[in-house]
């Protein structure tokens, strides 16, 4: 998915939003704009979003020497995932579906994204959730069930900080003995890394990775030789989140995407309309 110009927009307000996180001083966040705006006169539109997302946060890191500038919003998001935890593993217990269940609430925690929301709070995430209950999904629910039943190595693609709570009920309807989990490998937005998945106990349910990357994404190329090498050898990948579909959607392997479109130019891309909950398939190999 190449970068549309309507992503400019969002590229600006993020660098400034980071600032303001890490730093009071207003001459710091103009420098950071100005150095931000000349880098984007000149960047490659063919590449997708999260490429510039990635490039754009090494050089605010850099400015500000902050390497982890949502660790708080993070741990603010994990807990209060964690705190409706009891409430969604009963709707998955009295479901008649148990897995489409996991699946749709899967979904809902996707709206716990700080690239287009940074002020999320506990009102939405509830709202998230009652909206994924009733909203019909867009996409096939049929293969993602089969495809389910008979993978043998799955790979999960995880996507953001409390996210990862609702990821974990989807990960024990499918089962985590035939599943890996994979996590950022460095700091980027509110994106999981392995500190939020020993934080909210992922690790202690299913196989955690990392992917050696600092993309809001997977960009094959950035990540580490090991995570590919797993990538390659799944027969079934489940990446969630819509960085994940920005990167992921144009590669022939078997991947369902499981997401929210919440920005216009992704929702476009994805053929759907802007709000959906998506359950989406690439062509298998």
């Amino acid at each position: 998915m190449k970068t549309s110009l309507e992503c400019i927009p969002c590229l600006v307000r993020q660098s400034l939003e980071m600032a303001r996180m890490v730093s009071m001083d207003t001459a710091l966040h103009e420098q950071i704009l100005r150095d931000m705006l000349i880098w984007v006169a000149d960047m490659d539109m063919r590449q997708p979003p999260p490429v510039m997302v990635q490039h754009i946060h090494r050089k605010l890191r850099d400015a500000t020497g902050v390497e982890d500038p949502y660790r708080q919003a993070k741990d603010f998001q994990n807990r209060m995932a964690l705190s409706v935890l009891p409430e969604l593993e009963r709707e998955i217990e009295f479901s008649d579906n148990p897995l489409i269940m996991a699946a749709r609430i899967a979904i809902a925690g996707n709206v716990i994204d700080m690239g287009t929301k940074n002020d999320l709070g506990p009102a939405d995430l509830k709202e998230s959730i009652a909206r994924a209950l009733s909203t019909r999904f867009v996409g096939d629910c049929d293969a993602f069930v089969q495809a389910a039943a008979v993978a043998e190595n799955i790979l999960y693609l995880c996507d953001n900080a409390g996210e990862i709570v609702f990821d974990q009920l989807l990960i024990k309807e499918i089962d985590p003995s035939r599943t890996t989990a994979a996590v950022r490998g460095k700091p980027i937005l509110n994106d999981a890394t392995m500190a939020d998945a020993v934080t909210i106990g992922l690790d202690g349910i299913v196989e955690v990775i990392e992917n050696g990357s600092d993309a809001p994404g997977t960009l094959l190329n950035d990540c580490s030789d090991a995570f590919r090498r797993r990538f390659e050898a799944a027969d079934m990948i489940i990446a969630k989140g819509q960085g994940n579909f920005e990167t992921l959607s144009e590669q022939p392997h078997p991947i369902f995407f499981l997401f929210q479109t919440k920005c216009p130019v992704i929702a476009e891309h994805a053929g759907v309309p802007l709000k959906s909950h998506v359950l989406m398939r690439t062509s298998n190999r």
